[in-house]
C-alpha cells in the first residue's frame, strides 16, 4: 500500500506538471462554464428546457467532458507510452510490480477527474447559482459510474494501441462523437429525438443523462445505469485479457 501511494502521488505530480493536462483536465471544463455562465441568455430560465437555464445543463455537460478528458484521451496515451518505452517491463523485474503503476494511474486519473468536477460544481453554485444535486447519493453513484466505464475504455484502448501516438490519435477521434452525443456542442434536450436515442447507449451520452436526472432530484435512470455497466464489464474484460506490458 505505501508504494501504491508513492507511485500514485509520483503519477500526479507528472501530470500537474505538464501543461497540457493541468489545462484541459483541471481547469478547461470550469474556463467552459464560466464563458458559458457569461452569456446573458444562458442564465435565462428555457421553457424548452423544461424551465431550466442552459448554464444548468452545461455543468452536467463539463463534469462529464473531464471525465473524457481524463479517461478517453490522457489515460490510453499514457499507459501505451509507458509500454512503450519499456517501463512496465522493467518495473516487472522489481519489487514494484506494473500492476501497481496501472494502478496508480488509475487512481491519479480519478483523483483529476474528482478534482475537476468538484471545480466545476463550485463555480456553477458560487458564480451562476446552478443548483447542486438533489440526490446526491444518486450523483455519486453516476459519477462513479460513469467514471469507470470511460476508464475501462480508456484501457482498452491502451491494450490495443502500439504506442502513445496511437493512443492519443484514438482517444482524439473517439472524443468529439462521444462528447457531441453528450450534448457539448448543443444539449442533448435540444436535439432530435433519435439522436438523444442514439446518445443514451454512448458511454458519455449515458453518462450525461445520470448525471443531469440527479441534479434535478431522481435517481438514475435504469437504462443509463444499465448502458455504464455493461461498458465497465465489457471493456474492463476486454482490456484485462489483451492488455501487454511489452
Amino acid at each position: 500500500m505505501n508504494v501504491f501511494l508513492k507511485l500514485t502521488r509520483t503519477e500526479l505530480k507528472l501530470a500537474v506538471r505538464e501543461p497540457m493536462f493541468a489545462f484541459f483536465v483541471l481547469l478547461f471544463p470550469t474556463i467552459l462554464v464560466g464563458i458559458l455562465g457569461a452569456i446573458p441568455s444562458f442564465r435565462k430560465a428555457d421553457p424548452a428546457l423544461g424551465g431550466l437555464r442552459v448554464i444548468d445543463l452545461y455543468v452536467g455537460i463539463a463534469v462529464v467532458l473531464s471525465l473524457a478528458f481524463v479517461g478517453i484521451q490522457v489515460l490510453p496515451a499514457v499507459l501505451a507510452t509507458y509500454r512503450e518505452k519499456g517501463i512496465l517491463r522493467r518495473l516487472a523485474t522489481t519489487p514494484v510490480q506494473p500492476a501497481k503503476l496501472l494502478a496508480a494511474q488509475l487512481a491519479m486519473s480519478m483523483i483529476s477527474a474528482i478534482l475537476s468536477a468538484g471545480l466545476v460544481l463550485a463555480v456553477g453554485r458560487l458564480v451562476f447559482d446552478v443548483q447542486l444535486a438533489e440526490q446526491f447519493a444518486g450523483f455519486v453513484l453516476a459519477f462513479l459510474l460513469s467514471a469507470a466505464g470511460v476508464l475501462a475504455i480508456g484501457l482498452f484502448i491502451a491494450a490495443v494501441v502500439p504506442n502513445g501516438k496511437t493512443g492519443n490519435t484514438v482517444g482524439t477521434l473517439l472524443f468529439f462523437p462521444l462528447m457531441f452525443f453528450a450534448g457539448l456542442w448543443a444539449p442533448r434536450e435540444v436535439l432530435p429525438a433519435v439522436i438523444q436515442r442514439i446518445g443514451d447507449f454512448t458511454p458519455l451520452g449515458a453518462a450525461e443523462r445520470a448525471l443531469h436526472e440527479t441534479m434535478t432530484g431522481d435517481w438514475p435512470n435504469l437504462l443509463s445505469v444499465t448502458v455504464l455497466v455493461a461498458y465497465v464489464v465489457v471493456f474492463g474484460t476486454l482490456a484485462a485479457r489483451l492488455f501487454r506490458w511489452e
